[in-house]
């Protein structure tokens, strides 16, 4: 389309080039070639407008330091706060999202899945489970399974060579970048702590400065950069990946992981840990206690599955499931707290999410910018210099017919 709208600027100019000469050597064609030399020059004129135009929002044209030009990269962190804003007042506010999940009635849907009425009153979860825990638990033999097991399980936590076993895991999810998530859930709660603690940041810096600094303003001005600059280096290692900072983190926990393996010092303090764990009173009542309650719990669904779970379990996953799809109080209810807690989550996480959209536009560089936006929306841009030329030359004919009127 820029080749199209550039060439119809050229045969504009070409055109208007050999009409003037044709005009020259037939005077007696001065009425009509007048029209054609009229449309071609005020083409040109508005073809050029709007490449000027077209162009000042990308770059600056022919390179020129025009003011008003290159308006996408010099003003690209306002795009990116405008852009933020608008996601946030169309997408993310509270009462846009109430209003969304107002004609969606989700309790219905959880009703459906969990009681399908199709078959008779079995729960497709109720069955699912049902068959599972009876094919493990009658695996099981109910008299053997008490004092062993439980004896068995503080002596397997002992034998457990624990510090290998987490560098493998450790290492692992470094490998598929699993800990990704891990690392920017801890740098969002280091920023929203500094974010909570300002003030006493503020202060400690203002009450280490010395008078002149304070005399003079350079304290606030300090704290003020000191504070920015950890929000933006939260900011970049949270939005980009190839951040030389998470480099060091993950070079950091590759060692971790290798000492983890390999070095004696490191798994010798992992199993002196692990076994003060496994030894405190505490530990020991809680890992027999909870043992205690599975164990009585799996007794007794393998004595009686059928009655565990497709009887009093899963009758009530499946009344649950039917109630929600039947009552419409209870799906008023279920649908309120939906709505309720959703709206909670786009309120609390919406700025984040907000401000995550910002600043990963500002990190664009310029170009980057430009060229996607023009990629985007270039060719109706191109339609713009195409109509601008047309229009042009119609309006040069109806100027040059008032002239010949009047």
């Amino acid at each position: 389309m820029r080749l199209f709208a550039t060439g119809l600027l050229l045969l504009m100019a070409v055109s208007f080039m050999v009409l003037r000469r044709l005009s020259a050597l037939y005077p007696n064609w001065d009425p009509v070639l007048g029209y054609a030399i009229a449309f071609t020059e005020a083409a040109m004129v508005g073809g050029l407008a709007d490449w000027f135009a077209v162009t000042a929002l990308f770059r600056r044209p022919l390179g020129l330091p025009i003011p008003h030009t290159a308006i996408i990269p010099v003003n690209k962190d306002r795009i990116a706060d405008s852009m933020a804003n608008f996601l946030r007042d169309n997408f993310l506010t509270p009462q846009v999202v109430a209003r969304r999940l107002h004609g969606y009635n989700l309790a219905a849907s959880a009703g459906a899945f969990l009681a399908d009425p199709r078959r008779e009153e079995q729960s497709r979860l109720r069955a699912g489970a049902a068959g599972l825990f009876a094919d493990i638990l009658e695996s099981l033999d109910p008299d053997q399974m008490g004092g062993m097991v439980k004896a068995g399980l503080r002596r397997q936590l002992s034998r457990i060579d624990l510090a290998p076993l987490l560098g493998q895991i450790l290492a692992n999810a470094i490998a598929d970048k699993r800990h990704l998530p891990v690392l920017e859930s801890v740098l969002r709660k280091i920023g929203e702590a500094i974010e909570a603690n300002e003030p006493m940041i503020r202060e400690m810096i203002h009450q280490r400065a010395n008078a002149i600094m304070r005399w003079t303003g350079l304290d606030e001005r300090l704290a003020n950069g000191v504070l920015d600059g950890a929000y933006r280096l939260l900011a970049e290692v949270i939005v980009q990946p190839d951040h030389p900072l998470r480099a060091k983190i993950d070079e950091s926990l590759g060692r971790l992981a290798d000492d983890l393996r390999h070095d004696p010092a490191m798994r010798a303090k992992v199993e002196r840990i692990k076994n003060e764990l496994i030894e405190n009173p505490a530990m020991a009542a809680w890992l027999d206690a909870m043992w205690e309650r599975a164990r009585e719990a799996l007794l007794r669904a393998v004595r009686n599955p059928d009655k565990a779970l497709s009887g009093s379990l899963g009758d009530s996953i499946s009344q649950l499931g039917l109630a929600l799809g039947e009552d419409q109080r209870l799906q008023a209810l279920v649908n309120r707290f939906a709505r309720r807690t959703l709206v909670g989550v786009a309120s609390r996480y919406g700025s984040e999410i907000v401000r995550l959209v910002s600043e990963t536009v500002k990190r664009w560089d310029a170009k980057t910018v430009s060229d996607r936006i023009e990629g985007a929306v270039g060719r109706d841009l191109q339609f713009i210099r195409v109509n601008g030329t047309l229009v042009g030359g119609l309006v040069g004919m109806a100027i040059h017919t008032v002239e010949r009127w009047l």
